[in-house]
């Protein structure tokens, strides 16, 4: 019996190294590309000799940090935005009933899942009359679209989850309501707190089609910025993979940071009876 769980778990294992491998592949490929030299770019083999020619092309010879520097200004603030206003929008949501709040929460959650493709032309004509294209403050606010819909609804579970009796008992020890919800109410949605905020500067941080259409000169995310090198005479795939591996740091970096809080948000509603 011993043996055939240990045959189990030693198949178990090994398909989730597999699966692993393969998931992880396309990474892998990317930054060894970063380090070829043009005329093995094309070559799948895994012996060559490394260059830093591409890195040097990106990060010292072109105004790839200015762009990044774009991308978390941009990020950052658009998340900070939508964690101020979309966490007590989610406490709305979980305690209060009042006419249409289904349909609103609905309303707000599908403009997380319309085609960026659908709004970014009349958003594109908005902004030019309002005079906020190609601005900071135009991106930060066309990114509460991506999300603040997310957080809302993520943040909502939690609330709902915690006690009304709770915040009661805090009032009658003499709280106020904004201490009750500061001190008490958000560190218990911690978790769900840091990983939502986290996706959602993900998904704020890969968004293409808003930045293409409504930033120009001025300011130029990553993910737009990238394209100068695929649209020359020649692609650059050297130089495209250090652009796309420099740029997929940030989100690795935070989620290794903070993996125990998002393993514990994203899984936190899951076990629910």
């Amino acid at each position: 019996m011993k043996s055939k769980k240990r045959a189990l778990a030693i198949v178990k294992h090994g398909i989730l190294a597999l699966w692993a491998l393969f998931a992880l592949f396309p990474l892998f490929w990317m930054i060894l590309m970063s380090f070829k030299a043009e005329a093995d770019m094309l070559t799948t083999t895994f012996i060559f000799t490394p260059t830093l020619e591409n890195y040097n092309a990106v990060l010292l010879q072109s105004d790839y940090f200015s762009f990044f520097i774009d991308s978390v200004i941009t990020s950052f603030g658009a998340v900070l935005v939508s964690v101020v206003l979309g966490v007590p929008a989610a406490y709305a949501f979980a305690r209060y009933n009042f006419k249409y709040k289904e349909d609103l929460a609905f309303q707000i959650l599908s403009f997380r899942f319309a085609p960026e493709i659908l709004v970014v032309l009349p958003l594109f004509l908005l902004y030019q009359r309002m005079g906020i294209h190609d601005t900071y403050f135009g991106l930060i606010w066309v990114y509460q679209l991506i999300s603040m819909p997310f957080i809302i609804w993520v943040i909502r579970g939690y609330f709902e989850d915690i006690s009304v009796e709770i915040e009661h008992a805090a009032q009658i020890d003499g709280y106020g309501w904004w201490q009750v919800f500061l001190k008490n109410l958000v560190p218990l949605i911690k978790p769900g707190l840091v990983s939502s905020a986290l996706l959602a500067f993900i998904f704020v941080w890969n968004s293409f089609t808003f930045p293409l259409m409504l930033s120009g000169f001025n300011i130029s995310p990553v993910t737009v910025a990238s394209m100068r090198y695929l649209a020359s005479h020649t692609v650059q795939y050297g130089q495209v993979a250090v652009a796309a591996t420099i740029s997929a740091l940030p989100a690795v970096i935070f989620a290794l940071v903070i993996q125990k809080h998002l393993v514990r948000g994203l899984s936190f509603g899951a076990v629910k009876g």
